[in-house]
């Protein structure tokens, strides 16, 4: 088990293979374990690091930085802290506005972004009634509200295990990352989508019920070297409800950001 201290807290990560390195963020509540299908078969030619973002999984639960800003600086500091070369930030949900955060805000750091289904402005535009019920309610049933919310995030190929393991990852998470979910209701990242200096895919489920299609395509238009990859069949964590179709989709994102960042290097000359 390793552990990184950064900003005062200890993240939980997992680090293996060789090769260019891809560093995979998870979405709300749950923790790296659910990269697992990704890890297996990326760490054949590639350095896979997973976090534990703070407030979730095993790594440190506090009461304060659970904010987009802090987690960004936790992302940008275990970068600096295993001393990885630009690696290519991999965010689920939650994890794909951390990720574009922190190419926007250091891209000297970070290689180049696939946003997994990325919140982006929705939450603001068409979720701001729903994160209202949703605060109040996990306050006074945390259990029951988590039960009811979670299977939205899943499409049809999703089995009840996999429904009830994420609650069960989310139930174990801190009740502190709450707070993120009313930062994101008045987030608005296109604004500052032109200044992206980095390759970003945008992959999207196509049967997501939480966040539309649009959203990953106005940000894709948006970014300077941005595309969009859609999935058929897939909801809101497409690369745990088809990893097989997943894996191939980030494979290719992977060579398209290297492809990218090749003609940037020539460009630089």
């Amino acid at each position: 088990m390793s552990y990184a201290k950064v900003n005062g807290i200890e993240l939980f990560y997992e680090r293996t293979g060789a090769g260019d390195p891809v560093l995979f963020l998870h979405g709300f509540g749950t923790s790296g374990r659910v990269w697992g299908a990704q890890v297996g078969d990326l760490a054949a030619d590639h350095e896979v690091i997973t976090v534990d973002w703070r407030g979730a999984g095993r790594s440190d639960h506090p009461a304060t930085g659970n904010t987009i800003a802090g987690n960004v600086a936790d992302t940008l500091a275990l970068i600096t802290e295993l001393g990885l070369n630009r690696p290519v930030l991999v965010g689920s949900s939650m994890g794909a506005t951390f990720a574009l955060e922190a190419a926007l805000a250091a891209p000297e750091l970070v290689g180049g972004v696939v946003s997994v289904n990325g919140p982006g402005y929705w939450p603001g535009q068409g979720m701001t009634e729903l994160i209202d019920q949703l605060i109040g309610n996990l306050v006074s049933d945390r259990a029951g509200t988590l039960a009811g919310w979670v299977p939205s995030w899943f499409g049809p190929v999703a089995g009840p295990e996999l429904v009830d393991w994420t609650v069960r990852q989310t139930l174990d998470s801190g009740v502190f990352i709450d707070a993120l979910l009313l930062e994101a209701a008045g987030y608005d990242p296109r604004a500052e989508m032109a200044g992206l200096a980095v390759p970003a895919v945008f992959v999207h489920g196509l049967l997501d019920s939480e966040i539309p299609l649009a959203v990953s395509e106005t940000l894709a238009s948006l970014a300077p070297r941005g595309s969009v990859q859609p999935i058929e069949g897939a909801g809101h964590l497409p690369h745990q409800e088809l990893p097989r179709e997943f894996n191939l989709v980030l494979r290719a994102a992977l060579e398209r950001i290297a492809a990218e960042q090749g003609v940037l290097a020539t460009a630089a000359r």
